[in-house]
């Protein structure tokens, strides 16, 4: 990833965006990046551009007016501090091609989880779906006020950076994102994993969500055996990212079956959910998103941030 890839915030003129918007200012802030904001334009302005342009009419105005660049001048102008370079764009075609062709070779691309024309009821828009499943950058999808549920979050994963994570199987990239805004953010990365053999019922059944550092790692213990060997597995694929991040401390966490059910509970605290896009034997162009970054997706209650492996589909 370049140095100086922008972070893109999509808006729409929605309160969503506007969410979305203050939330990729401050990781353009952090990160020290520049900050693009990017308007795909509605199908009636591009029919009119279209027509004109064909047309050749002199008569009518050079451009369509944009009540979003509008708004987004208004909320830069009385809002805080801009990262340099900030900058307006308005696009054309669909929205998930638009955003697809300029978030190659950014840093991340931000979006709310439901745009305008949005059904209330509806926990994430067909817009943010699609683009989390194509865009070659991570995109980080920020929930609407309803869902954002920090003020009532346990404590577990407060202001922590939580990262999904399939041992054998999650790219590089998503850990690498994850440390990275950890580092940036002066925070834990707490990583959970889910192992498949499950253990006693009696364990099971009002199991609190635990965390263990690496000295927590020895031979002897109490924990169920299958845990423990995820434990250990999660600390050898580990160990590249805490050589890179030495200042980046690391909670590891295993839990029974599925995953997601931690990772949205998670959410309710964690500055950030990190999970990956694909199964790896999923082709890297396909329009589908694995199982666990579905279900975070269309549940967590705060920012989840969706990686691609970044080699293969930019």
């Amino acid at each position: 990833m370049s140095s100086n890839a922008p972070v893109i915030a999509a808006v729409d003129g929605s309160e969503h965006s506007l969410v979305a918007l203050q939330w990729a200012r401050g990781a353009a802030l952090r990160h020290g990046a520049e900050l693009l904001i990017a308007h795909v334009l509605p199908d009636h302005a591009q029919l009119y551009a279209g027509r004109r342009a064909s047309l050749h009419d002199a008569r009518q105005p050079d451009e369509f007016a944009d009540p979003v660049g509008d708004w987004v001048r208004g909320v830069l102008s009385e809002g805080p501090a801009l990262p340099d370079g900030a900058r307006y764009e308005s696009l054309e075609g669909s929205v998930p091609e638009a955003l697809r062709v300029i978030g190659s070779g950014a840093l991340m691309l931000v979006m709310g989880s439901r745009g305008r024309g949005g059904f209330a009821s509806l926990l994430l828009g067909s817009s943010s779906r699609a683009v989390a499943s194509t865009a070659p950058c991570p995109v980080v999808v920020v929930p609407h006020a309803e869902r954002n549920a920090a003020a009532t979050a346990s404590e577990e994963s407060a202001g922590r950076v939580v990262l999904g994570l399939h041992a054998a199987e999650t790219p590089d990239d998503v850990l690498s994102f994850a440390f990275a805004e950890a580092a940036v953010r002066g925070t834990t990365v707490q990583v959970v994993s889910a192992y498949a053999v499950p253990p006693a019922p009696a364990l099971v059944i009002d199991r609190p969500f635990e965390v263990i550092p690496p000295e927590g790692l020895a031979d002897e213990g109490d924990g169920v055996p299958a845990e423990r060997e995820m434990l250990r597995s999660q600390t050898e694929r580990l160990a590249p990212l805490r050589t890179r991040y030495p200042d980046v401390p690391v909670e590891q966490a295993a839990v029974p079956g599925d995953a997601a059910g931690r990772l949205v509970d998670a959410s309710r605290s964690a500055a950030l959910v990190v999970v990956g896009r694909h199964h790896p034997r999923r082709t890297a162009m396909s329009l589908q998103i694995g199982s666990v970054a579905h279900a975070v997706l269309h549940h967590a209650h705060g920012p989840v941030a969706i990686v691609p492996t970044l080699k293969d589909d930019v």
